[in-house]
């Protein structure tokens, strides 16, 4: 996944500003299951930074270099965050943990950048490993059902406008996406307009790719890798979970 995101970092906090829904759950969860924290593909810092400022120790880990350079920056104007966080640039996969944490974060979509069976079952025995006998793992998922039911159209999509705040220039992000339903594979390219100042526009294209997982196959894989399904829940106010969620946020602890 970080060849899109080293593409992308420079728009990522820019075009996500808005994405705030899940942190008072994840704040909830901090002061009930007390002790570290792992962000597993932390990026920016989103959910991190967040969780530190609370007074929490956070560990962030992920694989691409320019998404922890932005953190980087963020902790070198926030001194007083030093000693709440700690963030690695490495593939989950390649590295291993001495500590046990009480709470494991894969927030937003980040499971959907496993797309292999190995690949799954891997990162999810080595985050069996690395969670405390009585922590919670946390894996929040767009809810499949709806996306798969939906019509293709590959027509252009514009998502958002936003500003890049580095040159105060208008960014238009558009997408054309299609799913492979056989393989759960979301396909989608990001088109990111850049219009200057004088009114012209130059293109940015970040290719990606997604995998989606539905709730009995998720509960097969977190069984796989000794881990049970606790709870699932629709969106992060831990709503009922149903066919029309547009989330899919399970908690699930180690058997």
């Amino acid at each position: 996944m970080s060849a899109f995101y080293t593409r992308v970092a420079r728009f990522y906090d820019a075009e996500n500003a808005d994405k705030t829904d899940d942190l008072q759950l994840y704040s909830r969860l901090a002061e009930e299951y007390k002790g570290d924290i792992l962000d597993v593909g932390c990026g920016t810092g989103r959910v991190l930074i967040h969780l530190a400022r609370q007074g929490h120790r956070v560990h962030g880990i992920d694989n691409d270099g320019a998404m922890l350079e932005r953190l980087a920056v963020k902790l070198e104007e926030s001194a007083l965050l030093d000693e709440n966080i700690s963030a690695i640039n490495v593939d989950v996969l390649n590295h291993e943990y001495q500590t046990r944490f009480a709470l494991i974060l894969l927030t937003y979509n980040v499971l959907m950048h496993f797309h292999e069976q190995e690949r799954q079952i891997a990162l999810l025995g080595k985050l069996r490993r690395w969670l405390a006998a009585d922590g919670l793992l946390v894996i929040d998922l767009p809810n499949a059902g709806p996306a798969f039911a939906a019509q293709d159209t590959e027509a252009l999509t514009l998502e958002r406008s936003f500003l890049d705040p580095e040159t105060g220039h208008m960014i238009m992000l558009h997408s054309v996406s299609i799913i492979e339903r056989a393989e759960q594979l979301l396909h989608v390219d990001w088109i990111y307009d850049i219009v200057d100042g004088d009114g012209g526009v130059r293109r940015l294209l970040a290719p990606h790719k997604l995998r989606y997982f539905f709730l009995a196959e998720l509960r097969l894989l977190l069984e796989r890798c000794g881990l049970g399904l606790a709870a699932v829940y629709g969106d992060s106010d831990r709503g009922d979970y149903t066919s029309e969620s547009d989330r899919m946020i399970v908690f699930a602890h180690a058997v």
